[in-house]
């Protein structure tokens, strides 16, 4: 097993630890701000998910999957911080 190998699999396994913490702060987020910002990182560690998948089967066909994962969790992200902007001014 080569040095990339492993700290691949390493880091799959770190992801996921960090990917289920960020999933129970998103159920038991006190307030809406809380889960908005946990659903973002939720997405970002999805991303680097992705890349680490895609180094690990050496293929670049799953980095386009999380370009478009990127640009729609920002285009989200805007929607969500626009939404809470025109709630409180109420």
């Amino acid at each position: 097993m080569s040095f990339i190998e492993l700290s691949a699999s390493i880091s799959v396994s770190l992801i996921g630890l960090s990917i289920l913490i960020i999933f129970i702060r998103l159920v038991i987020g006190p307030s809406i701000e809380d889960r908005i910002v946990a659903l973002d990182l939720l997405s970002a560690n999805a991303i680097a998910f992705i890349a680490v998948y895609s180094i690990q089967s050496m293929t670049t066909t799953f980095l386009d999957v999380g370009v478009i994962l990127a640009l729609l969790t920002f285009l989200g992200t805007v929607a969500f911080a626009s939404y809470l902007e025109r709630s409180t001014r109420k």
